[in-house]
């Protein structure tokens, strides 16, 4: 399988939101998507503007998961991936991809809401990358973990 990395365009945002729904677990509908103000227009003006640096991972021309996150604030906002491109190393790469780039904005510090369920994958993957739990949870009840550099 070829997968290219590369930074996400503004033209990418109706895939990611449509990947979005098809993740294994924690998938979003497009109406849940569009009630909390993402649409592929709100997320293509964001990407355009520089306000989620992002990144994609194709494989096959074929969008297999992406990684975005906050300018302005260090937050990891989504990290998604089509289920058959798990424990492949694409969710870790497109992750470093969006750290690395927050980092050189002068982030020294990342955080992000993860699952406190530790049978969510995501609940493990964060932590084995050296996330660490800050003691508290965001507004949707998730724990928030940080990274620092």
């Amino acid at each position: 399988m070829n997968i290219l990395y590369r930074s996400a365009l503004p033209g990418d945002a109706q895939a990611c939101i449509a990947l979005r729904t098809r993740t294994r677990e924690n998938a979003v509908t497009e109406t849940e998507l569009a009630d909390a103000g993402i649409t592929a227009q709100t997320w293509g003006a964001g990407i355009e503007e520089g306000l989620y640096p992002g990144f994609v991972a194709m494989a096959d021309g074929k969008l297999a998961g992406y990684c975005f996150g906050h300018r302005d604030t260090g937050e990891i906002v989504v990290l998604a991936l089509l289920p058959e491109y798990e424990g492949q190393g694409v969710g870790k790469t497109v992750l470093n991809m969006a750290a690395d780039t927050l980092r050189t904005l002068g982030h020294s510090r990342l955080f992000l809401g993860c699952a406190t369920d530790p049978a969510v994958r995501s609940y493990g993957f964060y932590r084995h990358l050296g996330w660490r739990s800050t003691g508290t949870f965001d507004a949707a009840g998730d724990e928030v973990l940080e990274y620092i550099f």
